[in-house]
């Protein structure tokens, strides 16, 4: 099998790693739209932090902080309008998933027309608006990857488009805007990231490439497991200190950095509709689903589940399962004809044929149903 590696954004990582490298952003362009959601890029300092930087270098620019968690097609054609309407010639985008996804598509949408009915079809002219992105959290790595995944309500789950035009330009990865995430959102972020890279080793497009990022992203994440779990014992609002802060937002780049080569799996395709369906944050809805994906894996080919396992420093799969669940708790109610629904709807994505182990429909009714019992 032929296998490809192809990461073109360029990546900044460190403490004022924004105001040390002020002046990439004016090769960017002229004019700068910030994307981000109404509160936590204020609230942590990163926005403030790249408006400083834009005024230090002569760069005007807006805000358009209209994006929700799990941005809407909706949402993506009012930003690109917005950075038209002001002649935007860039895009920087602050926050989680939820506003890099955002970004990718209002950088695609304003500078080329494309009907709601082709927006994921792939097709595109090779125009996009130049993008800066700037992670808060731990887990999506979307700062470094092609795709941007938005809610699509009339298929009722969340889609992806897919294009090496969606790259960002320039990554910084700065640890002091995720320092003060709460400890839930820390895990669910953090389960994220570990998906990506257990995914990527299970993709059939996996490569010598994506598994050494993948294990070294693992082990960055195990290692920080320990005082998640005891932070959740104590009932803590324990910060972890920065070292351990880097550690995770590195973890989620480089596990990004996976994806990008090789996509992802079931795991996704059945933990979007927990997404839309019953409004389970992404990163959980991939946690309750990994284990028992693992465990498939691990009765079809022990020695490729072996190996994630051994990253882990666990010898089976049901020990990973007990650690998602210590880390996830008490489990949402999921009804046996809402897993049919979903898993109607699963069997049909892209990312089964992307699976080493490639579940069958039973497969997917199995998984959901040991995934939830209580």
């Amino acid at each position: 099998m032929m296998n490809k590696y192809y990461m073109p954004t360029r990546v900044i990582m460190g403490n004022d790693c924004i105001a040390m490298n002020s002046e990439l952003f004016i090769t960017l362009g002229k004019k700068a739209l910030i994307v981000t959601g109404a509160q936590s890029a204020k609230r942590n300092g990163a926005e403030k932090d790249v408006r400083t930087a834009l005024e230090s270098v002569g760069i005007p620019y807006l805000v358009f902080d209209k994006v929700m968690s799990n941005p809407t097609i909706a949402c993506v054609y009012e930003g690109a309008t917005f950075a038209k309407e002001n002649r935007a010639d860039f895009i920087i985008a602050i926050g989680g998933g939820s506003p890099m996804d955002a970004g990718k598509a209002i950088a695609l949408l304003a500078s080329q027309d494309i009907m709601e009915g082709s927006l994921f079809s792939g097709n595109y002219e090779k125009k996009v608006l130049p993008m800066a992105f700037v992670p808060t959290t731990a887990g999506t790595g979307s700062e470094v990857t092609q795709y941007s995944i938005l809610t699509n309500n009339k298929a009722q789950t969340k889609t992806s488009i897919a294009s090496d035009l969606l790259f960002p330009t320039i990554a910084f990865l700065d640890a002091k805007y995720t320092e003060h995430l709460g400890i839930i959102t820390t895990i669910y972020t953090t389960i994220d990231a570990l998906s990506h890279a257990v995914e990527g080793m299970l993709s059939a497009r996996a490569s010598i490439v994506s598994d050494a990022l993948a294990v070294t992203s693992i082990q960055m994440i195990i290692n920080c497991v320990p005082d998640m779990l005891q932070a959740l014992k104590s009932g803590s609002k324990v910060v972890f200190n920065m070292k351990q802060r880097e550690q995770l937002l590195q973890a989620s780049f480089l596990a990004g950095m996976v994806i990008a080569q090789t996509g992802t799996t079931a795991v996704h395709s059945m933990g979007y509709s927990l997404t839309y369906f019953k409004n389970i944050e992404h990163g959980r809805a991939n946690g309750l689903l990994l284990g028992e994906y693992l465990k498939l894996v691990e009765k079809v080919q022990p020695d490729l589940a072996g190996r994630i396992l051994e990253t882990m420093n666990f010898s089976e799969a049901e020990q990973f399962q007990e650690l998602l669940n210590k880390l996830l708790g008490e489990k949402e109610e999921i009804s046996s004809e809402e897993i049919r629904q979903y898993s109607k709807m699963a069997i049909q994505t892209k990312n089964i044929a992307n699976c080493v182990v490639k579940p069958t429909e039973e497969d997917i009714i199995t998984m959901f149903a040991l995934s939830f019992t209580k």
